[in-house]
């Protein structure tokens, strides 16, 4: 019982532990931040993907405020190591999403790390980035029992309200 109730109760710390302490830590997410922003999707384990998610949101969300804004030019600034990425953050990523309100990342789960560690890893990445999709995309098929019953639904409910009219 002790083990699960110490799991469960955080003692004020809001977020995971990476790195040697909170200097590398921030250093480790902005790494991967800039490495984002100029590759636009990332192999990396999975509690780090679900960290920077957090932040690459937060990033768009001043880019779309342009770099005419300081506080956006300060987060910019801040978050991405390479300087030469702040052009691309301002005039490529944040028009894609300027119709977009949130959910500029997806994150998908890959299979264990085989080496070392057994790390679960996932690929974060920004929507709409020109790489082919990770998943293909599903189509929809006429033939399955669910689409076939729909079908005879909308047929009856066509003959009825046919009938109606009548």
């Amino acid at each position: 019982m002790r083990l699960t109730l110490r799991a469960l109760i955080s003692h004020g710390r809001v977020a995971r532990r990476m790195g040697l302490g909170p200097e590398s830590r921030i250093n480790m997410l902005r790494n991967i931040l800039t490495g984002l922003v100029r590759h636009e999707r990332i192999e990396t384990t999975r509690a780090r993907a679900d960290e920077v998610q957090f932040y690459a949101e937060k990033l768009i969300d001043y880019g779309k405020r342009g770099d005419t804004d300081e506080k956006a030019m300060h987060m910019a600034n801040f978050w991405l190591t390479e300087k030469d990425l702040l052009p691309k953050l301002f005039k490529v990523l944040a028009p894609r999403f300027e119709n977009q309100r949130k959910g500029y990342t997806r994150i998908a789960r890959l299979p264990n790390r085989e080496n070392l560690d057994r790390a679960s890893m996932a690929v974060l990445e920004y929507k709409g980035n020109p790489f082919p999709p990770l998943f293909p995309i599903k189509q929809e098929n006429e033939l399955t029992l669910i689409n076939q019953l729909l079908k005879g639904y909308r047929e009856e409910k066509a003959q009825l309200a046919g009938q109606r009219e009548s």
